[in-house]
């Protein structure tokens, strides 16, 4: 481990042992995965970034402060960093933000960095769900002040995805009881799990790549996205470990139809028996009919419909990767797998799940966004602004010249 003094009782750690590092992330009230080891060690493999866990300690010698920097070389002989979801750092303490900065900006000038970013899991402000800021709410308002007196740079308020992580999102506050937790849930998302139970979805937690990733390039082609290749997903696997599960959803076709049949035999009985509910049988029969040929087409006796992946620290909870069919869609299986995930979660005393990313602007006509928020609101509890992203620059003509620097010679690669 190397080590330099940098004044006022507190030490600059560079290269952090796993162990030491763990402990004080993982169990940090702050945790968050992006700020694990193993996280670090998923983007070197997957995304070929280097990682560097480094942090400050107390003249106890005592981790008061940690971050994993991924670093990106340049063909320029510099590169660029950036730390997921910020520093494990009291935010509250002005002295030890102020003193970490300045160990940062040692750092970069040694290392030859242009900037480093980060983005704190940091609320901005309460918003209503139009995401707008609530009259008397609570805000972080000091804190954006004083990183930006500090030198930090923000890169805007952005209401989309344009950033490294989503800045608005969703959670579930899970410190209360089950029937509490229910509570919170609309009453068309409670209708859906509960019609949901009429298709006999079966659940398990098998780690299956190759399912999730076949549903998963069904959801990129109907949703307008590029999926990450299969291998990105199973370094994922290996790299997390513990800290990630699968909530798989199975149907058995063949059961279903003979459910089916027996249905429509007894709606058929009934529409002679009760004609004066002619109208709302004749709408079920066709109901069934429809569903009767969908699942014709289908000769497995059980097929997997839906896939999703979660991943955890020690206290929190994130849905994070889903993939799922039109078969889902019909059987209610999607809400089915996050009705789970959130219920295996509470089961484990974990403080929230954190449904991982929405828009900013409900209304918004890009692509599906607006739909996916619609979604995630069903779930209820906390609708989330982040303070957003923030970069720490070392060399400023570089760093503005960069994007189209980099633009140029991404080109040129093909």
């Amino acid at each position: 481990m190397l080590e330099f003094l940098v004044g006022d009782n507190m030490r600059f750690v560079e290269n952090i042992e796993k162990e030491e590092y763990e402990n004080f992330t993982r169990n940090h009230p702050k945790s968050h995965f992006l700020q694990s080891y193993a996280w670090g060690e998923f983007c070197t493999v997957a995304k070929g970034q280097i990682a560097h866990y480094v942090g400050m300690k107390n003249d106890n010698e005592e981790l008061v402060a940690t971050a994993l920097i991924l670093e990106k070389k340049t063909p320029l002989g510099y590169s660029y960093g950036y730390a997921p979801r910020g520093f494990l750092i009291d935010y509250t303490n002005h002295a030890y933000l102020k003193v970490f900065t300045n160990y940062l900006k040692e750092y970069m000038q040694k290392n030859k960095y242009i900037y480093i970013k980060f983005d704190p899991d940091i609320k901005y402000q309460d918003i209503d769900a139009e995401g707008q800021p609530q009259a008397n709410g609570e805000n972080n308002y000091e804190l954006y002040n004083y990183l930006l007196s500090l030198g930090y740079k923000h890169t805007g308020f952005y209401k989309l995805y344009e950033g490294n992580q989503p800045r608005y999102t969703f959670r579930i506050n899970l410190k209360k009881s089950w029937a509490e937790v229910e509570a919170v849930f609309s009453k068309t998302f409670k209708k859906s799990i509960h019609r949901s139970e009429q298709y006999h979805i079966r659940m398990d937690n098998e780690v299956d790549v190759d399912g999730f990733y076949k549903l998963l390039t069904q959801n990129s082609t109907k949703d307008d996205f590029d999926p990450h290749s299969k291998e990105f997903y199973q370094h994922f696997v290996t790299k997390m470990g513990d800290n990630m599960k699968f909530f798989n959803a199975y149907i058995n076709p063949q059961e279903l139809l003979t459910q089916i049949n027996e249905e429509i035999a007894l709606q058929e009985a009934s529409l002679v028996n009760n004609p004066k509910n002619a109208e709302d049988l004749k709408n079920k029969i066709a109901r069934l009919n429809k569903e009767k040929d969908i699942f014709a087409n289908y000769s497995d006796s059980e097929i997997l419909i839906c896939s999703l992946i979660c991943t955890y620290t020690a206290n929190r909870a994130w849905s994070l990767y889903i993939g799922s069919n039109d078969l889902a869609n019909l059987t209610f299986a999607v809400s089915k797998c996050y009705y789970e995930a959130i219920k295996d979660a509470h089961s484990q005393g974990l403080d929230f799940f954190d449904l991982f990313g929405v828009v900013g602007d409900p209304h918004t006509t890009y692509k599906n966004l607006a739909r996916i928020y619609d979604f995630k609101r069903k779930f209820g509890d906390e609708y989330i602004e982040f303070i957003g992203e923030f970069d720490l620059v070392n060399k400023k003509f570089l760093y503005k010249i960069l994007p189209v620097l980099l633009k140029v010679y991404r080109k040129l690669r093909g």
